[in-house]
């Protein structure tokens, strides 16, 4: 492939990346009842509801307006640079709201023998088949629960907050504890995650 039709198929796709970006930018965001939303100094958009208050500064070049119960992002130009930040902004606060209206969960699951996990406030142990239990504090902002373990069934953790980006790195950093193995699946994977699996020596001797 020549340098010019690889910039240009490289072009065609930064293209399409922003015109996406674009279309999710212009979608209003609806406040849900019990839900409130105010633009502040510095361009500090701060998001109040039933599960909390969260806070996002926005680029000064994006303008953010409320009228109502309904929110809206906009951007001065369609330089590609403009049209990312729009998308983004608009993704970040849409989160702030579905997180203190809804809240977001995540649920872990743990497969292996012996494997277990508790919960004591903020404080979660985990017993992962090593030669010592592993503790893990908690932000304050992060809630967690271990479902009752019924026979046959594996430990299973279920992490809560109002803050996806900070719930996700949380269930990341359990999740590097003991990854999932790809041969029997042994390991700490997200409940409906599919594994890609791979068949064994003997398996591909035969």
């Amino acid at each position: 492939m020549s340098v010019v039709k690889l910039f240009a198929t490289f072009t065609n796709c930064q293209i399409k990346k922003f015109e996406i970006m674009s279309r999710i930018g212009k979608l209003p965001v609806n406040l849900p009842a019990g839900v409130t939303a105010t633009v502040g100094a510095d361009n500090v958009v701060k998001v109040k509801g039933p599960l909390g208050e969260m806070t996002q500064k926005v680029d000064p070049d994006i303008t953010v307006s409320v009228e109502g119960n309904v929110l809206t992002v906009t951007r001065p130009t369609d330089q590609p640079r403009h049209r990312s930040l729009h998308g983004l902004y608009r993704a970040l606060i849409h989160n702030m709201v579905v997180g203190v209206s809804e809240g977001f969960t995540i649920k872990q699951e743990f497969v292996g023998v012996g494997y277990r996990v508790e919960v004591n406030g903020q404080i979660v142990t985990f017993n992962l088949g090593y030669s010592h239990d592993i503790q893990l504090q908690l932000p304050k902002e992060v809630k967690a629960e271990a479902e009752p373990v019924k026979k046959g069934q594996n430990p299973v953790l279920v992490l809560k907050s109002a803050d996806k980006q900070l719930v996700g790195m949380v269930a990341a950093k359990i999740r590097s504890m003991r990854k999932p193995e790809p041969y029997k699946g042994k390991g700490i994977k997200f409940v409906g995650e599919q594994l890609r699996r791979k068949a064994g020596k003997s398996a591909s001797a035969k």
